[in-house]
């Protein structure tokens, strides 16, 4: 990478990739969970997921690249650990907890990576990219407003 140009590139197709994860991980973490509004919570990102993939292929042609990831070390992390959620909860309240806790730290890589992708974006004069990513960024933003209100509003409560 010799310049934000290339950097910004890069960070696109790792967040494609991370993306094209989240959307495999979500329905079995839907499956998985026992809470009715935890349940639909997974499903409604899901949908959103889908339109957060379509908006960074938008970029990349913005960009006149072609959609394609990169390895992203990070996203395959966040999914090994709900992985090991749903492998070890024995609790189903324990699971749902969990559950929420490894969805909330994927919302919040999410977040600042879409953040950081924004700013670059704006400073390199592309505004349609930018405003694309930040239509994401607030997705993102509001899902983990509704994981934490979950959490703390019955999730955490029940799993105690």
């Amino acid at each position: 990478m010799k310049n934000l140009d290339d950097l910004f590139l890069h960070m696109v197709k790792d967040m494609y990739y991370a993306e094209r994860q989240i959307l495999k991980a979500l329905p079995k973490m839907a499956r998985a969970a026992n809470a009715p509004e935890l349940k639909a919570a997974f499903e409604q990102h899901r949908q959103e997921t889908e339109g957060q993939v379509e908006r960074l292929q938008k970029v990349f042609e913005i960009l006149g690249k072609p959609a394609r990831g990169v390895k992203c070390e990070a996203i395959e992390g966040l999914v090994e650990e709900a992985s090991e959620v749903m492998e070890e909860a024995e609790d189903p309240r324990v699971l749902d907890a969990g559950l929420l806790a490894a969805a909330q730290a994927v919302e919040h890589y999410e977040i600042a990576r879409y953040g950081t992708l924004r700013t670059w974006a704006t400073d390199l004069g592309l505004g349609e990219a930018a405003n694309l990513i930040q239509e994401t960024l607030d997705e993102e933003t509001a899902c983990d407003k509704l994981l934490s209100k979950l959490a703390t509003s019955n999730v955490n409560r029940k799993a105690a």
